[in-house]
């Protein structure tokens, strides 16, 4: 029987070389139970300054021995939360702080190409943690200490940056704070298993015996870890420069309207100005490119978006989702540029697609926004389909106007040189290129099988 000596990059070959005995030795190991306390010598935690990342640090150090480094990736939480992070990590027990700026490739890189697969997860969510994960496993928005606490959207960004800083650093193991019931604890530790697969993983919340707020709080001032006493947050936030979403509280009744003063980035749409205001998105190959004619880069693009849409009550989403891990759970985003990119876009193909490559698409966009909101950014499968969606918007190239007004964005204008629609077509005037009499002879073949059947059951109705 001939041998077959062609490779792929999954062949056993490949496989061999790129994952050594010693690499599924460790993954397996990995994947047991820790029963035996492990001994290590340094470990990256994804570090955001708030209440249970500060007690995460000495927890480590308590329970594993080991130097901590925090890590904090910026993909436009805001300034607020950056301040005065080296001083707390320092005096939480951290070894340094490594801060890095993401937010442009946090926008290009992670964004833009779900905003161009048209994902959106069950009909509203626009995935603004969900991307964000990969970009850093980032800084839990833990400031509210919520059981469902929710570590921001920029993983798929973060955690390449953090397993980068794993490895400049010469950790042997990477953390964070996500708590067993979420979605989040699966999103970084998959990008860590595509990344590096050698690196051991610390959960605390899966691990240790503080069950809420208070113990937190009694575990801080055990090991003199400074925590700014302040008023709890009733919410659970998680904000990036795409989106803040708020769990938790009075939400956790899906039969209760959010309180007005719980948004954030966005105006109330009955306090929204009374004047409308429009607004051109200029896009090329499926990707946003200029605002009112004005080129920006990603992040400063989507950040005048979120400014304009905040405004005027923009991208305000309530919904009942289901979680990863099986659960329902309610959110509530607000997503204001995000909103507007997304239907500029989406009314920009209706131009340039035709029907087949439109419904194939979608179809696409749906198993797109499940491989990301599950934290398969990096699975050979949502490549392959970015692939295609570069191929297939590549004549989405025009622009759309927008009008905003109190929470809704309705659009009134869309052009592109590589526009399908043709006025001389489509007019009911009479035309050279269509001849309306053509149409009886497509109805009848169309039709075809609805009359066969009629037939059918008319003759089986008078037998």
């Amino acid at each position: 029987m001939a041998q077959l000596h062609a490779t792929s990059p999954y062949s056993s070959t490949n496989l061999a070389f790129h994952a050594p005995k010693r690499v599924i030795q460790g993954v397996l190991a990995g994947d047991k139970e820790k029963d035996a306390p492990v001994k290590l010598k340094k470990v990256v935690l994804a570090y955001s300054g708030g209440l249970d990342t500060s007690v995460i640090v000495p927890w480590l150090r308590e329970n594993y021995g080991c130097e901590v480094v925090c890590f904090t990736a910026d993909v436009g939480q805001g300034i607020k939360e950056l301040d005065g992070l080296e001083e707390k990590a320092k005096a939480s027990g951290a070894s340094q702080l490594v801060v890095k700026d993401l937010k442009e490739e946090f926008v290009k890189d992670y964004i833009f190409p779900c905003l161009r697969a048209g994902a959106i997860y069950e009909r509203k969510y626009l995935l603004g943690t969900s991307m964000a994960r990969p970009v850093i496993a980032k800084v839990e928005y833990d400031r509210t200490f919520s059981t469902y606490s929710h570590i921001i959207l920029e993983h798929e960004l973060s955690l390449p940056a953090m397993v980068d800083v794993a490895s400049e650093v010469g950790a042997d193991a990477v953390s964070h704070g996500c708590t067993g019931k979420g979605n989040d604890q699966v999103r970084f530790e998959l990008t860590f298993f595509a990344l590096n697969p050698e690196l051991y993983v610390v959960a605390p919340w899966r691990e240790w015996d503080i069950q809420g707020r208070e113990d937190a709080i009694e575990y801080a001032k055990k090991h003199n870890v400074p925590v700014p006493v302040t008023k709890k947050s009733i919410y659970s936030r998680d904000r990036n420069l795409w989106h803040l979403s708020h769990e938790g509280d009075i939400l956790e009744d899906p039969a209760n309207e959010p309180e007005k003063d719980m948004y954030m980035m966005t105006a109330d749409p009955e306090d929204a100005p009374d004047k409308p205001e429009y607004v051109e998105i200029g896009i090329i190959s499926g990707l946003p490119v200029s605002v009112n004619g004005k080129e920006r880069s990603p992040a400063s693009l989507l950040s005048q978006l979120n400014e304009i849409g905040g405004k005027h009550g923009i991208g305000r989403v309530d919904m009942v989702e289901n979680r990863l891990v099986g659960m329902k759970s309610r959110g509530v985003y607000e997503t204001p540029g995000g909103t507007i990119l997304s239907m500029a876009a989406r009314e920009l193909e209706s131009l340039t697609l035709d029907r087949e490559a439109m419904q194939f698409k979608d179809i696409c966009a749906l198993k797109y926004a499940e491989l990301v909101y599950a934290g398969r950014w990096f699975d050979p499968l949502r490549k392959s389909m970015d692939a295609f969606m570069e191929e297939i918007t590549a004549t989405t190239t025009g622009s759309v106007t927008l009008k905003l007004y109190k929470g809704s964005v309705t659009v009134t204008g869309r052009k592109s040189p590589y526009s399908l629609y043709r006025q001389d077509i489509s007019s009911f005037e009479s035309g050279q290129i269509y001849d309306q009499a053509d149409a009886a002879g497509f109805i009848r073949l169309y039709g075809l099988p609805t009359r066969v059947r009629a037939m059918l059951e008319k003759d089986h109705g008078s037998a």
